[in-house]
Protein backbone atom coordinates (compact mmCIF):
# COMPACT_ATOMS: atom_id res chain seq x y z
CA UNK A 1 0.00 0.00 0.00
CA UNK A 2 2.92 2.39 0.79
CA UNK A 3 4.28 2.07 -2.43
CA UNK A 4 1.27 2.71 -4.23
CA UNK A 5 0.77 5.96 -1.96
CA UNK A 6 4.22 6.97 -3.05
CA UNK A 7 4.09 6.25 -6.75
CA UNK A 8 1.21 7.99 -7.59
CA UNK A 9 2.55 11.39 -6.53
CA UNK A 10 5.41 10.77 -9.06
CA UNK A 11 3.70 9.21 -11.98
CA UNK A 12 1.33 12.56 -11.50
CA UNK A 13 4.54 15.44 -11.41
CA UNK A 14 5.77 13.49 -14.66
CA UNK A 15 2.42 13.63 -16.27
CA UNK A 16 2.16 17.28 -15.06
CA UNK A 17 6.01 17.31 -16.38
CA UNK A 18 5.25 16.52 -19.60
CA UNK A 19 1.95 18.21 -19.98
CA UNK A 20 3.96 21.49 -19.28
CA UNK A 21 6.91 20.30 -22.05
CA UNK A 22 3.96 19.76 -24.54
CA UNK A 23 2.84 23.27 -23.88
CA UNK A 24 6.32 24.80 -23.71
CA UNK A 25 6.75 23.23 -27.53
CA UNK A 26 6.75 25.92 -30.27
CA UNK A 27 5.59 25.43 -33.98
CA UNK A 28 6.93 26.47 -37.20
CA UNK A 29 4.50 29.13 -37.37
CA UNK A 30 4.50 32.80 -36.53
CA UNK A 31 1.80 33.48 -34.24
CA UNK A 32 3.31 30.52 -31.83
CA UNK A 33 7.17 31.34 -32.34
CA UNK A 34 6.14 35.20 -31.22
CA UNK A 35 4.51 33.97 -28.27
CA UNK A 36 8.04 32.63 -26.70
CA UNK A 37 8.97 35.27 -23.81
CA UNK A 38 12.15 36.91 -24.99
CA UNK A 39 15.05 35.09 -22.33
CA UNK A 40 15.31 38.62 -19.80
CA UNK A 41 19.22 38.82 -19.70
CA UNK A 42 18.84 40.33 -23.32
CA UNK A 43 17.04 43.10 -22.21
CA UNK A 44 18.91 43.66 -19.42
CA UNK A 45 22.55 44.06 -20.79
CA UNK A 46 21.13 47.10 -22.90
CA UNK A 47 25.02 47.30 -24.82
CA UNK A 48 26.78 44.72 -26.94
CA UNK A 49 30.08 44.35 -29.68
CA UNK A 50 28.95 44.09 -33.31
CA UNK A 51 32.05 42.18 -35.66
CA UNK A 52 32.35 42.60 -39.15
CA UNK A 53 35.13 40.83 -40.31
CA UNK A 54 35.55 39.04 -43.36
CA UNK A 55 37.58 39.08 -46.82
CA UNK A 56 36.54 42.67 -47.56
CA UNK A 57 38.85 43.43 -44.92
CA UNK A 58 41.46 43.09 -47.08
CA UNK A 59 40.46 46.13 -49.50
CA UNK A 60 38.90 47.81 -46.71
CA UNK A 61 37.98 50.62 -48.92
CA UNK A 62 34.38 52.20 -50.34
CA UNK A 63 33.26 55.54 -50.82
CA UNK A 64 32.69 57.47 -47.98
CA UNK A 65 29.31 57.21 -46.49
CA UNK A 66 28.92 53.52 -47.62
CA UNK A 67 29.30 50.16 -46.46
CA UNK A 68 32.64 48.44 -47.47
CA UNK A 69 31.95 44.94 -46.61
CA UNK A 70 29.46 45.44 -49.75
CA UNK A 71 32.77 45.96 -51.62
CA UNK A 72 32.18 42.38 -53.99
CA UNK A 73 29.12 43.31 -54.92
CA UNK A 74 29.71 46.74 -55.99
CA UNK A 75 32.45 45.78 -58.02
CA UNK A 76 30.12 43.58 -59.89
CA UNK A 77 27.09 45.50 -59.77
CA UNK A 78 25.60 46.26 -63.77
CA UNK A 79 25.65 49.51 -64.65
CA UNK A 80 21.73 49.66 -64.90
CA UNK A 81 21.83 49.59 -61.30
CA UNK A 82 21.28 53.26 -60.90
CA UNK A 83 20.60 52.95 -56.98
CA UNK A 84 24.21 51.94 -56.57
CA UNK A 85 25.96 54.16 -59.17
CA UNK A 86 28.55 55.85 -56.79
CA UNK A 87 29.75 52.71 -55.05
CA UNK A 88 30.07 50.86 -57.98
CA UNK A 89 31.91 53.56 -59.78
CA UNK A 90 33.81 54.30 -56.80
CA UNK A 91 34.90 50.81 -56.12
CA UNK A 92 35.88 49.98 -59.83
CA UNK A 93 37.94 52.68 -60.26
CA UNK A 94 39.69 52.00 -56.75
CA UNK A 95 40.07 48.32 -57.66
CA UNK A 96 41.45 48.77 -61.15
CA UNK A 97 44.13 51.35 -59.94
CA UNK A 98 45.14 49.38 -56.87
CA UNK A 99 44.50 45.57 -57.74
CA UNK A 100 44.37 45.49 -61.57
CA UNK A 101 41.47 44.93 -63.87
CA UNK A 102 42.16 41.17 -63.82
CA UNK A 103 42.13 40.88 -59.91
CA UNK A 104 39.30 38.96 -58.93
CA UNK A 105 37.55 39.21 -55.42
CA UNK A 106 38.11 35.75 -54.68
CA UNK A 107 42.12 36.78 -55.30
CA UNK A 108 41.81 38.75 -51.58
CA UNK A 109 41.00 35.18 -49.85
CA UNK A 110 45.20 33.94 -49.25
CA UNK A 111 45.83 37.40 -48.30
CA UNK A 112 42.97 37.57 -45.31
CA UNK A 113 45.91 36.30 -43.04
CA UNK A 114 44.29 37.33 -39.87
CA UNK A 115 48.25 36.50 -38.35
CA UNK A 116 47.89 39.20 -35.79
CA UNK A 117 44.61 37.85 -34.38
CA UNK A 118 44.25 37.70 -30.17
CA UNK A 119 41.07 36.55 -29.27
CA UNK A 120 41.83 36.80 -25.62
CA UNK A 121 43.16 40.92 -26.53
CA UNK A 122 39.72 41.35 -28.19
CA UNK A 123 37.39 39.58 -25.33
CA UNK A 124 39.47 41.96 -22.69
CA UNK A 125 38.48 45.03 -24.72
CA UNK A 126 35.12 44.17 -25.03
CA UNK A 127 34.86 43.11 -21.03
CA UNK A 128 36.80 46.54 -20.14
CA UNK A 129 34.08 48.62 -22.48
CA UNK A 130 31.10 47.20 -20.97
CA UNK A 131 29.70 45.13 -23.36
CA UNK A 132 27.81 42.36 -22.44
CA UNK A 133 27.33 40.31 -25.47
CA UNK A 134 28.91 40.19 -28.81
CA UNK A 135 27.67 39.39 -31.97
CA UNK A 136 30.04 38.13 -34.70
CA UNK A 137 29.96 38.09 -38.14
CA UNK A 138 30.41 34.29 -39.25
CA UNK A 139 29.30 34.64 -42.65
CA UNK A 140 28.53 38.62 -44.81
CA UNK A 141 26.60 38.39 -47.95
CA UNK A 142 29.90 37.40 -49.99
CA UNK A 143 29.30 33.60 -48.30
CA UNK A 144 33.09 32.97 -46.52
CA UNK A 145 32.42 31.47 -43.31
CA UNK A 146 34.92 32.26 -40.30
CA UNK A 147 34.47 28.36 -39.23
CA UNK A 148 35.13 25.13 -40.67
CA UNK A 149 31.44 25.00 -42.22
CA UNK A 150 31.82 21.58 -44.70
CA UNK A 151 28.76 23.59 -47.09
CA UNK A 152 31.46 26.20 -48.01
CA UNK A 153 34.63 24.24 -48.91
CA UNK A 154 37.59 26.22 -49.62
CA UNK A 155 35.42 29.57 -48.94
CA UNK A 156 36.04 29.48 -45.23
CA UNK A 157 38.35 30.75 -42.75
CA UNK A 158 40.31 27.16 -42.22
CA UNK A 159 40.85 26.21 -45.73
CA UNK A 160 42.44 29.35 -46.93
CA UNK A 161 44.11 32.39 -45.62
CA UNK A 162 44.24 32.08 -41.70
CA UNK A 163 43.51 28.52 -41.45
CA UNK A 164 42.17 28.70 -38.50
CA UNK A 165 38.29 28.93 -36.85
CA UNK A 166 37.71 32.49 -35.89
CA UNK A 167 34.45 31.78 -34.84
CA UNK A 168 35.22 28.94 -32.49
CA UNK A 169 38.63 30.73 -31.05
CA UNK A 170 37.03 34.33 -30.81
CA UNK A 171 33.47 32.39 -28.89
CA UNK A 172 35.96 30.73 -26.28
CA UNK A 173 37.62 34.07 -25.63
CA UNK A 174 34.10 35.58 -24.76
CA UNK A 175 32.72 33.07 -22.69
CA UNK A 176 35.92 32.98 -20.87
CA UNK A 177 35.05 36.60 -19.85
CA UNK A 178 31.55 36.15 -18.58
CA UNK A 179 29.75 37.90 -21.80
CA UNK A 180 27.22 36.27 -24.30
CA UNK A 181 27.95 35.20 -27.77
CA UNK A 182 26.17 35.49 -30.40
CA UNK A 183 26.47 34.86 -34.29
CA UNK A 184 25.24 36.97 -37.39
CA UNK A 185 24.46 34.91 -40.30
CA UNK A 186 23.93 36.42 -44.24
CA UNK A 187 20.60 34.06 -45.50
CA UNK A 188 21.73 34.60 -48.84
CA UNK A 189 24.87 34.57 -50.61
CA UNK A 190 25.40 37.82 -53.55
CA UNK A 191 27.20 35.07 -56.20
CA UNK A 192 26.37 31.38 -54.77
CA UNK A 193 25.74 29.42 -57.73
CA UNK A 194 22.97 27.35 -56.72
CA UNK A 195 21.55 30.16 -54.89
CA UNK A 196 21.17 31.91 -57.48
CA UNK A 197 20.25 28.95 -59.95
CA UNK A 198 17.75 27.20 -57.40
CA UNK A 199 16.78 29.13 -54.20
CA UNK A 200 14.77 26.52 -52.87
CA UNK A 201 17.78 23.84 -53.43
CA UNK A 202 20.54 26.74 -51.83
CA UNK A 203 17.93 26.50 -48.95
CA UNK A 204 17.97 22.84 -48.18
CA UNK A 205 21.57 21.87 -49.40
CA UNK A 206 23.35 24.53 -47.90
CA UNK A 207 21.71 27.70 -45.67
CA UNK A 208 20.27 25.49 -43.17
CA UNK A 209 22.55 22.99 -42.48
CA UNK A 210 24.96 25.49 -42.17
CA UNK A 211 22.97 27.62 -39.88
CA UNK A 212 22.43 24.30 -37.95
CA UNK A 213 25.82 23.61 -37.31
CA UNK A 214 26.97 26.91 -36.36
CA UNK A 215 24.55 26.86 -33.72
CA UNK A 216 25.12 23.36 -32.29
CA UNK A 217 29.26 23.72 -32.66
CA UNK A 218 29.16 27.16 -30.59
CA UNK A 219 25.95 27.33 -28.70
CA UNK A 220 25.16 31.55 -29.37
CA UNK A 221 23.41 32.94 -27.24
CA UNK A 222 22.28 35.24 -30.05
CA UNK A 223 21.20 34.62 -33.65
CA UNK A 224 21.48 37.89 -35.84
CA UNK A 225 19.64 36.89 -39.00
CA UNK A 226 20.25 39.32 -42.39
CA UNK A 227 20.37 39.34 -46.42
CA UNK A 228 16.55 38.09 -46.00
CA UNK A 229 14.72 40.65 -48.09
CA UNK A 230 15.05 38.60 -51.59
CA UNK A 231 12.35 35.92 -50.54
CA UNK A 232 9.44 35.78 -48.05
CA UNK A 233 9.87 33.86 -45.03
CA UNK A 234 8.26 30.29 -45.94
CA UNK A 235 11.58 30.35 -48.79
CA UNK A 236 14.04 30.64 -46.45
CA UNK A 237 12.12 28.00 -44.32
CA UNK A 238 13.15 30.81 -41.36
CA UNK A 239 9.88 29.22 -38.84
CA UNK A 240 11.08 25.90 -39.29
CA UNK A 241 14.04 26.75 -38.24
CA UNK A 242 13.57 28.93 -35.23
CA UNK A 243 10.83 26.03 -33.72
CA UNK A 244 14.38 24.06 -34.11
CA UNK A 245 16.19 26.43 -32.25
CA UNK A 246 13.47 27.04 -29.49
CA UNK A 247 12.23 23.26 -29.30
CA UNK A 248 15.53 21.26 -29.96
CA UNK A 249 18.91 22.82 -29.93
CA UNK A 250 21.19 23.08 -26.49
CA UNK A 251 20.67 26.96 -26.37
CA UNK A 252 16.89 26.60 -26.62
CA UNK A 253 16.15 28.66 -23.23
CA UNK A 254 18.49 31.77 -23.99
CA UNK A 255 18.88 32.32 -27.68
CA UNK A 256 16.93 35.49 -28.74
CA UNK A 257 16.55 36.27 -32.28
CA UNK A 258 16.55 39.46 -34.42
CA UNK A 259 13.67 40.40 -36.94
CA UNK A 260 15.30 39.70 -40.21
CA UNK A 261 13.81 36.35 -41.40
CA UNK A 262 11.74 37.11 -44.73
CA UNK A 263 10.44 39.78 -46.78
CA UNK A 264 8.44 41.59 -44.43
CA UNK A 265 9.52 40.44 -41.28
CA UNK A 266 11.31 43.80 -40.30
CA UNK A 267 9.85 45.09 -37.21
CA UNK A 268 6.88 42.43 -37.14
CA UNK A 269 8.27 39.17 -35.65
CA UNK A 270 11.83 38.26 -33.67
CA UNK A 271 12.63 38.86 -29.99
CA UNK A 272 13.68 41.92 -30.97
CA UNK A 273 13.33 44.31 -34.06
CA UNK A 274 16.35 46.23 -35.40
CA UNK A 275 17.03 49.76 -36.96
CA UNK A 276 20.47 50.20 -38.46
CA UNK A 277 21.65 53.79 -38.27
CA UNK A 278 18.46 55.23 -37.15
CA UNK A 279 16.93 53.74 -40.26
CA UNK A 280 13.91 51.31 -39.93
CA UNK A 281 12.29 52.80 -37.12
CA UNK A 282 10.35 50.19 -34.96
CA UNK A 283 7.88 49.90 -32.69
CA UNK A 284 9.30 51.21 -29.62
CA UNK A 285 6.76 48.56 -27.77
CA UNK A 286 8.68 45.64 -28.50
CA UNK A 287 12.22 45.33 -27.86
CA UNK A 288 14.54 46.72 -30.20
CA UNK A 289 18.09 46.99 -30.76
CA UNK A 290 20.36 50.08 -32.96
CA UNK A 291 22.90 49.18 -34.94
CA UNK A 292 25.36 50.98 -36.31
CA UNK A 293 29.40 51.37 -36.68
CA UNK A 294 31.39 53.89 -35.11
CA UNK A 295 31.68 55.27 -38.77
CA UNK A 296 29.37 55.15 -41.99
CA UNK A 297 30.90 51.84 -42.50
CA UNK A 298 30.31 48.19 -40.91
CA UNK A 299 33.88 47.07 -42.19
CA UNK A 300 37.05 48.39 -41.67
CA UNK A 301 36.87 51.47 -44.40
CA UNK A 302 40.45 52.83 -45.19
CA UNK A 303 38.83 55.48 -46.64
CA UNK A 304 37.30 56.90 -43.26
CA UNK A 305 39.27 59.89 -41.41
CA UNK A 306 39.31 61.00 -37.71
CA UNK A 307 36.31 63.23 -38.17
CA UNK A 308 34.08 60.33 -39.99
CA UNK A 309 34.07 58.85 -36.44
CA UNK A 310 31.40 59.25 -33.89
CA UNK A 311 33.15 60.70 -31.10
CA UNK A 312 32.93 59.16 -27.66
CA UNK A 313 30.82 61.85 -26.18
CA UNK A 314 28.31 61.34 -28.81
CA UNK A 315 28.01 57.25 -28.42
CA UNK A 316 27.62 57.64 -25.14
CA UNK A 317 24.61 59.85 -25.69
CA UNK A 318 23.44 57.61 -28.53
CA UNK A 319 23.60 54.15 -26.02
CA UNK A 320 21.63 56.55 -23.22
CA UNK A 321 18.99 57.95 -25.93
CA UNK A 322 18.43 54.25 -26.85
CA UNK A 323 18.31 52.84 -23.52
CA UNK A 324 15.78 55.40 -21.98
CA UNK A 325 13.60 54.76 -25.49
CA UNK A 326 13.54 50.85 -24.67
CA UNK A 327 16.30 49.35 -26.82
CA UNK A 328 19.89 48.04 -26.86
CA UNK A 329 22.88 49.52 -28.41
CA UNK A 330 24.61 46.87 -30.32
CA UNK A 331 28.12 48.86 -31.75
CA UNK A 332 29.91 47.68 -34.46
CA UNK A 333 34.11 47.15 -34.72
CA UNK A 334 35.56 46.34 -38.13
CA UNK A 335 38.85 44.72 -37.48
CA UNK A 336 41.80 44.67 -40.22
CA UNK A 337 42.54 42.35 -42.57
CA UNK A 338 45.62 40.85 -39.84
CA UNK A 339 43.24 40.65 -36.97
CA UNK A 340 43.92 43.90 -35.45
CA UNK A 341 41.17 46.55 -33.75
CA UNK A 342 41.83 49.74 -34.95
CA UNK A 343 43.33 51.89 -32.37
CA UNK A 344 40.68 54.72 -32.75
CA UNK A 345 37.89 51.44 -32.13
CA UNK A 346 39.81 50.50 -28.57
CA UNK A 347 39.97 54.35 -27.76
CA UNK A 348 36.28 54.98 -28.12
CA UNK A 349 35.52 51.06 -26.44
CA UNK A 350 37.73 52.25 -23.43
CA UNK A 351 36.47 55.24 -23.06
CA UNK A 352 32.33 54.16 -22.83
CA UNK A 353 33.98 51.31 -20.28
CA UNK A 354 35.53 54.07 -18.10
CA UNK A 355 31.83 55.36 -18.32
CA UNK A 356 29.67 52.41 -17.76
CA UNK A 357 31.98 51.64 -14.43
CA UNK A 358 30.73 54.67 -12.93
CA UNK A 359 27.38 55.06 -14.32
CA UNK A 360 25.93 51.22 -15.19
CA UNK A 361 23.37 51.18 -12.34
CA UNK A 362 21.70 53.78 -14.92
CA UNK A 363 21.93 51.28 -17.75
CA UNK A 364 22.23 47.73 -16.89
CA UNK A 365 19.10 45.81 -15.82
CA UNK A 366 16.94 49.79 -16.18
CA UNK A 367 13.93 50.37 -18.23
CA UNK A 368 12.41 53.33 -20.10
CA UNK A 369 10.61 55.39 -17.43
CA UNK A 370 7.12 57.27 -18.01
CA UNK A 371 9.45 60.30 -19.58
CA UNK A 372 12.23 59.41 -21.68
CA UNK A 373 13.88 63.13 -21.68
CA UNK A 374 13.85 66.25 -19.97
CA UNK A 375 14.33 68.43 -22.98
CA UNK A 376 17.46 68.34 -24.74
CA UNK A 377 20.18 67.19 -22.33
CA UNK A 378 18.32 65.12 -19.67
CA UNK A 379 17.27 61.14 -20.44
CA UNK A 380 15.67 59.07 -17.75
CA UNK A 381 15.66 55.55 -16.88
CA UNK A 382 14.35 54.00 -13.99
CA UNK A 383 15.62 50.72 -12.30
CA UNK A 384 13.12 48.67 -9.36
CA UNK A 385 13.29 51.44 -6.68
CA UNK A 386 14.80 54.53 -8.52
CA UNK A 387 14.98 56.94 -11.42
CA UNK A 388 18.31 58.16 -13.09
CA UNK A 389 18.36 61.43 -15.06
CA UNK A 390 21.00 61.31 -17.20
CA UNK A 391 22.36 65.02 -18.17
CA UNK A 392 23.95 65.01 -21.54
CA UNK A 393 26.03 68.18 -20.77
CA UNK A 394 27.64 69.62 -17.71
CA UNK A 395 24.21 71.13 -15.22
CA UNK A 396 25.80 73.87 -13.85
CA UNK A 397 25.58 75.63 -10.54
CA UNK A 398 21.61 73.82 -10.34
CA UNK A 399 20.04 71.24 -12.38
CA UNK A 400 15.98 71.89 -12.25
CA UNK A 401 14.05 69.08 -13.36
CA UNK A 402 10.33 69.35 -14.33
CA UNK A 403 9.23 65.36 -14.80
CA UNK A 404 10.26 63.89 -11.30
CA UNK A 405 7.57 64.66 -8.48
CA UNK A 406 9.64 64.59 -4.82
CA UNK A 407 8.19 63.10 -1.99
CA UNK A 408 8.98 63.64 1.81
CA UNK A 409 11.62 60.42 1.23
CA UNK A 410 13.15 62.24 -1.51
CA UNK A 411 16.78 61.14 -1.66
CA UNK A 412 19.36 62.59 -4.63
CA UNK A 413 22.54 61.29 -4.93
CA UNK A 414 25.08 61.45 -8.09
CA UNK A 415 26.96 58.44 -9.63
CA UNK A 416 30.28 58.33 -8.79
CA UNK A 417 30.27 60.63 -5.36
CA UNK A 418 29.29 59.59 -2.15
CA UNK A 419 27.40 62.50 -0.81
CA UNK A 420 23.40 62.97 -1.03
CA UNK A 421 23.08 66.20 -2.66
CA UNK A 422 20.84 69.22 -1.79
CA UNK A 423 17.33 69.43 -3.40
CA UNK A 424 13.91 71.66 -3.23
CA UNK A 425 10.86 71.76 -4.65
CA UNK A 426 9.10 74.61 -6.08
CA UNK A 427 6.44 75.30 -8.45
CA UNK A 428 6.18 71.70 -9.35
CA UNK A 429 9.75 70.88 -10.20
CA UNK A 430 12.88 69.77 -8.64
CA UNK A 431 15.66 71.62 -7.94
CA UNK A 432 19.00 69.71 -7.55
CA UNK A 433 21.94 71.49 -5.78
CA UNK A 434 25.41 70.74 -7.82
CA UNK A 435 28.32 70.64 -5.87
CA UNK A 436 31.43 72.57 -7.06
CA UNK A 437 34.09 69.87 -8.77
CA UNK A 438 37.51 70.52 -9.81
CA UNK A 439 38.36 68.55 -12.46
CA UNK A 440 39.83 65.91 -10.62
CA UNK A 441 36.52 65.25 -8.71
CA UNK A 442 34.34 65.53 -11.67
CA UNK A 443 33.56 61.28 -11.71
CA UNK A 444 33.28 60.91 -15.17
CA UNK A 445 33.33 62.58 -18.60
CA UNK A 446 30.28 63.29 -21.45
CA UNK A 447 27.35 62.58 -19.36
CA UNK A 448 26.22 62.53 -15.83
CA UNK A 449 24.12 60.55 -13.77
CA UNK A 450 21.58 61.89 -10.97
CA UNK A 451 19.86 59.38 -8.89
CA UNK A 452 16.86 60.22 -7.55
CA UNK A 453 14.73 57.52 -5.26
CA UNK A 454 11.27 58.61 -3.37
CA UNK A 455 10.00 59.99 -6.25
CA UNK A 456 6.93 59.47 -8.39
Amino acid sequence: MKAIILVAPIMVFMLASSASAQEARYQPTWESLDKRPTPPWFDDAKFGIFIHWGVYAVPAWSPKGTYSEWYWYWLETEKSQKKYEKEREGVRQFHARIYGEKFNYQDFAPMFKAELFNPDQWAEIFAKSGARYVVHTSKHHEGFCLWPSPHSWNWNSVDIGPHRDLCGDLTKAVKARGLKMGFYYSLYEWFNPLYLSDPKRYVDEHMLPQLKDLVTRYEPSIVWSDGEWDHPSEVWRSTEFLAWLFNESSVRDEVVVNDRWGKGTRGKHGDFHTTEYGHGGTDKQHKWEEDRGMGASFGYNRNEDAEDYKTAAELIHLLTDTVSTGGNLLLDIGPTADGRIPVIMQERLLEIGDWLKVNGEAIYGTHSWRETSGGESVRYTAGDDAVYAICLRWPGKELVLSAPKSCKDTTVTMLGLTEPLKWKSADGKLSIEVPPLSVDEVPCRHAYVFKLTGVK
